[in-house]
């Protein structure tokens, strides 16, 4: 593998082109539309060459890192330049629709479309970090649509990261990470949200601000320009898991407006149950 292209230089692109530069010692080729953004990581070395779409008719691996609204078009264009003996795979968290669009395409066999869990709430490639997928889980849906040989050679890039693989149908990954990670964003940001408008005194937010609190928003911090596109995309996912995060919700508050302690206490006890079941995770990692 000598050649590598990524296209969307921010914190996944980024973080990708530079493993895959130390892993594998190959020359790493760099695509934004965001000439700001092109620029800063060809200084911070994390890719060695800025190009253009055209110029990727001899490179071993396609990388798609852009917003999840763009990886459609973009993908079909990368197709139709790549050779026979290129991977692409991208790394959007909302798979259904691409895989739909992409299937319609004479090498669809070139594609594969993975999910690394991984991340923070930074962006642009100055928020790109080494070993960021290392003990990550990576999905990848309809496997069997890719060709063997090509696949062989996107595990062998996962394996040298460190990522530990999952598969699924795309149907079925965008329904479970709409509830997973999703919806936990849209707690988070709505959480912020309520909290600003109510504390208006944001020296009062400081001062009585826990760790509870900073951790539950954390992820209100993540890119509005990344977030729009996925909760855009996986709409009819995340309107369902919406749907029942506001019956509970509701739920609760009636309990409360019930002064009902015992089932406040009994609900909280059961959530409990999370704590087993990721602490079972955390034990296979």
């Amino acid at each position: 593998m000598e050649k590598v292209a990524v296209i969307g230089l921010g914190l996944i692109g980024g973080s990708l082109a530079l493993d895959i530069k130390e892993a594998f010692g190959c020359t790493l080729l760099g695509i934004d539309g965001n000439t700001t953004n092109a620029h800063r990581a060809l200084e911070l070395g994390i890719v060695d060459e800025i190009i253009p779409l055209e110029s990727l008719t001899n490179v071993d691996v396609v990388i798609v890192a852009t917003p999840v609204d763009t990886v459609s078009s973009i993908l079909m264009q990368v197709l139709d330049i790549v050779s026979e003996d290129t991977l692409v795979f991208d790394v959007g968290s909302v798979k259904e629709e691409i895989c739909k669009v992409v299937d319609k395409h004479p090498k669809r066999t070139n594609f594969l479309a993975a999910h690394p869990i991984a991340g923070t709430e930074f962006s642009g490639p100055n928020a790109a970090i080494r070993n960021l997928f290392r003990k990550k889980i990576n999905i990848l849906c309809d496997v069997d649509k890719t060709n063997q040989v090509l696949a062989e050679k996107a595990f062998l890039i996962f394996e040298k990261l460190g990522m530990e693989l999952k598969y699924m149908n795309s149907a079925a990954h965008d329904r479970h990470i709409a509830y997973v990670s999703h919806l936990s964003h849209v707690s988070s940001f709505m959480l912020g949200k309520t909290v600003l408008e109510i504390e208006k005194d944001e020296q009062n937010i400081f001062d009585m601000a826990g760790s509870g609190f900073e951790s539950t928003v954390r992820l209100a911090k993540s890119s509005p320009s990344t977030w729009t596109p996925i909760f855009s995309e996986n709409r009819k996912n995340v309107l369902n898991s919406l749907d029942k995060y506001i019956k509970n919700l509701i739920e609760f508050k009636g309990l409360l407006e019930e002064e009902n302690k015992e089932e406040i206490f009994k609900v909280m006890e059961n959530t409990n149950h999370l704590r087993d079941i990721l602490n079972g995770i955390k034990k296979k990692q």
